[in-house]
């Protein structure tokens, strides 16, 4: 039987390179401070010219993975991705506080903020319009955001919430809510009681990668999200979009 050729990777070598030392470093296969391969081992593993070399090595530099020794080389960075354990951040803090996900970025030392973008009512996306049971011209109100952790956007986060279930609450209102939405809806008898998330990686469309001020050609993770609440209300919708270089979630089963 004759063998399939095998076919040659479609991405430009430099981003081969920065791929492949990106997994190492953000792997711990490199760790802060090590060495990355020499030009002469990168060579001779992918053929590459030493511009090219030198043009991977800039990625990884703008994405904060690495840093330059003068005369000593190039090395891996203490790397920043951060590992989010969603199933921690389901319910509103019981006293108004802080969001949950800030809270556990503080208390791994971290800084966390969130920025309030937008409140309007829209026509939301298919999948918002499915998890609601609305038609093709059915509103919902949406609330967009942005996460920082210590100044540096992180996350862009769209919530869409049924009509019925936002008018004429601080939902609708264009501003911030202490203890976030989710106390609203639980205050009114509808507490999170299941969510369900799908997770895909992603290339970031130009208003994510405006808002995540992406440093170089990298996908994010995409997280939808639907809240079930009393007799399997569904009573909000979100994207979730985090920067990829930034993130890992971790899910215990």
């Amino acid at each position: 039987m004759a063998e399939h050729p095998k076919e040659k990777p479609i991405w430009p070598v430099q981003d081969q390179i920065a791929a492949y030392l990106r997994d190492r470093i953000l792997n711990g296969d490199i760790p802060p401070g090590e060495p990355l391969p020499s030009s002469r081992t990168l060579n001779e593993q992918f053929g590459a010219a030493a511009q090219t070399i030198k043009n991977a090595m800039e990625i990884l530099e703008r994405e904060g993975l690495v840093y330059t020794r003068r005369g000593a080389g190039i090395y891996a960075r203490e790397h920043r991705q951060r590992t989010m354990t969603p199933a921690e951040y389901k319910n509103p803090p019981a006293d108004g506080g802080k969001y949950q996900w800030i809270s556990a970025a503080e208390r791994k030392g971290f800084t966390g903020r969130s920025e309030l973008l937008d409140v309007e009512e829209v026509v939301p996306p298919h999948l918002v319009r499915e998890a609601f049971g609305l038609d093709d011209e059915g509103t919902a109100i949406l609330r967009r955001q942005v996460m920082h952790l210590d100044d540096e956007p992180c996350e862009l986060v769209e919530v869409y919430f049924p009509l019925d279930l936002a008018e004429g609450t601080p939902i609708a209102e264009r501003r911030r809510i202490k203890g976030g939405a989710g106390r609203v809806l639980a205050e009114a008898g509808l507490p999170p009681l299941r969510c369900v998330d799908k997770v895909a990686a992603r290339w970031p469309t130009p208003q994510q990668q405006e808002a995540l001020k992406m440093p170089t050609k990298l996908p994010v993770l995409r997280q939808f999200r639907v809240t079930y609440s009393v007799d399997e209300r569904p009573i909000q919708a979100e994207f979730m979009i985090k920067a990829g270089h930034l993130y890992e979630l971790e899910y215990e089963f």
